[in-house]
Parts: C-alpha cells; structure tokens; sequence
C-alpha cells in the first residue's frame, strides 16, 4: 500500500489563498492603523502638528477592519470560538468536538452574513461625518466576516468528517 499524496482542491486552494491574503491585509491595516494614530499623539504634545479631526474616525475605521480580519484568521487557524473544555481528547473525540463547535461557528457566520449584509445596505448612501468616507466600506467587514467564518469553518468541519470517516487503528 502506497502513501499517496492527496492534491489539494479547488476549495482548498481558494481558502489557502484567501487565508495569506488576509494576512497580508491585517499588517497593512497594522501599519495604516499607525499613521492617524501617530498624528493624534504628536498634535496632543506638539505644536508643530494642527489636531486633525479626521483621525480619530481614521483610526476607527481601521481598528474595526484589523479586529474583524483578526476574526477572519483566528476561525482558519481554529482558535477563534474555542474554550478548551476537553484538552486531552484524542483526535477523533478532537474531530467530533469540531463538528459540533463548527456547526455553532456555521450558524453564527449566518447571522453575520445576512444582518451584517442589511447593515452594510442600511450605510450605501451614507457618508462619515469627519472624514467624510462612504460608511459601507466600514459595514462591509461584518457580511465579509461572516462569508469567511462560514468557508473556514465548513473546512474545518470537512477536515473533521474525513478524519471520523476513516476507520479506527487500534495500536
């Protein structure tokens, strides 16, 4: 019986590439996050910089994406939603205990996807009072979370089922 390497599917492929271009996205929402926070500190203890308004809401804005891609890459690795109640599972107790939690994770990315796609509709046309940015571009990351919990989670859960489907070796 030979070992044969299983070559990863399309599915597989699209999350694996969605997955680094999250990461990439979190350490440049990292560094811009760093710009208008930068400006609030030295215009506070500095006359050399005026106090722009515009900041603060700058800085929202990029506190909320960084939290909610965080979210996004935490669901992928399987450490976003987790307690451990039950460390010393083996890996097929691990697996149904994923199954279970990630139809919980499922259900929740639902709620995210359609409340959060009605929150994002209710600010289409809508602007930010400071900086005057279109507020759907903030709204967005909650439907956009939830596409993601539900894709990484159901890979998970896929990962789970195929590990439960595969007969037990007693050693």
């Amino acid at each position: 019986m030979t070992d044969a390497v299983e070559k990863p599917g399309p599915l597989r492929r699209f999350t694996a590439g969605y997955g680094t271009l999250l990461q990439i996205l979190l350490g440049l929402t990292v560094l811009i996050l760093l710009f208008p926070v930068t400006l609030q500190i030295f215009s506070r203890f500095t006359a050399i910089i005026p106090h722009y308004i515009w900041t603060e809401e700058m800085a929202r804005f990029g506190l909320v994406w960084m939290v909610m891609i965080g979210a996004m890459l935490a669901v992928r690795e399987g450490t976003h939603f987790v307690v451990d109640v039950f460390p010393l599972l083996t890996p097929r107790g691990n697996a149904k205990v994923e199954l279970v939690a990630g139809t919980f994770v499922l259900i929740f990315s639902f709620v995210f996807l359609f409340f959060g796609w009605e929150f994002t509709e209710f600010a289409f046309y809508r602007i930010s009072e400071m900086a005057e940015l279109p507020l759907w571009t903030i709204h967005i990351a909650w439907p956009l979370a939830g596409f993601s919990f539900a894709i990484f989670s159901a890979e998970r859960m896929v990962d789970a089922a195929r590990l439960l489907s595969q007969p037990e070796s007693h050693a």
